[in-house]
């Protein structure tokens, strides 16, 4: 449907099912150039509802997020009145004992804690300054017709029936999309989702007696263990949110309070005093791990009607820090798609779904790689050697040799070229070896020919 009509605009009418960070984000930039939106939210108004338990409490905001936060006038408040920068990570070994992996040496970035309940209300309020932006709250899904732009939600308070149309429906519900199951009923939809064998529980360290932080803020926590791992984000009152990632076998395990504390002081002795032994025991029983899933799927959307974004697309683990900062980018990547192709829906959601997929395939990738690295390889002299001689290139070079994690956290190059940079590094350190290997050993045989001609 193209969008403009004898040269004049016309404003599309958009409905956005999901009020979660990546759908209040689109709710805004749709605003910003005058459509008239309606978002749509299967659970009460966040606003209004305390942080609900097995949903991460807080995210690491980098450059993608705050790229579209930028976008819609939000990022210097969100860094400057609500952010905690964090500049490295601070690994913990089981003697207690600490060192720091900063995140750019070179450049001093960082990226930044930010709670999920307050970045997502700021998003819903800043919604409230336009009056194309209608919200409607406790709505669930249960009937579409997405070629005809037709949705039916259930009131879940009252149980009323409740039909809309739209010029365009945009599904930004998350990793178990109700858009996504619609779309996936269309013929030639590939679809794949993965659940990894680990599981993640949230604990919590608190202020200290005097409300301050009980560790240095500035950091990302880590306690890696080779199998598992802990981390821990510092929250803006100080405290602690710590995630514990482990297989569902271990925590099925820790059955009891014996063993649970016979488990922390094995490997997490120090964060035992942090937490406290009573809360960590009340903690860990008032829940359940939580499981990881992965999705990838294409195409994104359906004809000129439908598109999926965010989670709903292409959920990840959250290993590299970037499930909200690719679903912010997606948000950025439409509106630079609604300028190129002035608001033709159908060029739109063509060149996103066809473009967009690659990328969001190799993030995925990224993150499984991550897990790996965040709870075993930190630990070992090569990860230490090969992230030195990187910082060393990045130095002398830094418009030729970025390393993976800057790349990817730091920039907005396209994550695909991210991984092909790292795939051309690897290369060219090989080959360097390589031939440092072959004159040392050419240099070595050398002097023993040298030595075995004098002696004879």
């Amino acid at each position: 449907m193209a969008n403009l009509e004898n040269g004049t605009f016309k404003k599309l009418d958009v409905v956005v099912v999901g009020g979660g960070l990546v759908g209040s984000l689109e709710a805004l930039f749709l605003a910003k150039r005058g459509h008239r939106v309606r978002l749509y939210e299967y659970r009460e108004d966040i606003r209004n509802t305390p942080q609900a338990r097995g949903r991460s409490i807080n995210l690491a905001l980098s450059i993608r997020g705050r790229t579209a936060l930028r976008e819609v006038g939000l990022e210097d408040h969100m860094i400057n009145n609500h952010g905690i920068p964090m500049k490295g990570r601070n690994i913990h070994r089981i003697d207690g004992s600490t060192y720091i992996i900063p995140y750019d040496s070179r450049t001093k970035q960082c990226i930044y804690s930010v709670g999920r309940n307050y970045l997502n209300g700021l998003l819903l309020q800043e919604s409230e300054k336009y009056e194309n932006v209608e919200r409607f709250f406790n709505h669930k899904l249960i009937a579409s017709n997405l070629r005809k732009g037709f949705l039916s939600f259930q009131k879940t308070d009252t149980k009323e029936i409740v039909e809309v149309n739209a010029d365009l429906i945009i599904g930004a519900d998350g990793a178990f999309s109700a858009v996504r199951k619609e779309i996936m009923k269309q013929p030639l939809f590939d679809y794949n989702q993965k659940y990894i064998e680990h599981g993640y529980l949230e604990l919590c360290i608190p202020p200290d007696s005097n409300g301050g932080f009980q560790m240095p803020p500035n950091y990302l926590h880590i306690w890696p263990r080779g199998e598992f791992m802990m981390i821990a984000l510092p929250n803006q009152d100080c405290s602690w949110t710590v995630t514990l990632f482990m297989p569902f076998t271990h925590f099925k395990s820790l059955d009891n309070e014996d063993k649970l504390l016979k488990f922390f002081e094995k490997y997490f002795p120090d964060s035992i005093p942090l937490i406290g032994k009573q809360k960590l025991i009340a903690d860990y029983f008032a829940g359940s791990a939580s499981p990881l899933i992965a999705i990838k799927c294409r195409p994104y959307n359906v004809e000129d009607k439908a598109l999926i974004i965010g989670d709903a697309a292409h959920a990840v683990v959250p290993f590299y820090g970037q499930g909200m900062n690719a679903g912010f980018e997606d948000c950025t990547i439409l509106n630079q798609l609604f300028q190129k192709h002035h608001d033709d829906l159908a060029k739109i959601l063509k060149e996103f779904s066809d473009t967009r997929w690659e990328d969001t395939f190799a993030i995925s990738d990224l993150a499984m790689y991550n897990y790996i690295e965040m709870r075993d390889l930190v630990t070992r002299p090569s990860y230490l050697l090969r992230k030195a001689i990187d910082d060393v290139i990045f130095w002398l070079m830094p418009k030729v040799w970025i390393p993976l994690y800057n790349s990817v956290t730091f920039s907005t190059i396209p994550y695909t070229q991210c991984i092909k940079n790292r795939q051309w590094q690897d290369k060219v350190l090989n080959r360097s070896l390589l031939f440092l290997g072959t004159v040392t050993s050419a240099v070595g045989a050398f002097y023993v020919y040298k030595k075995f001609v004098g002696l004879s």
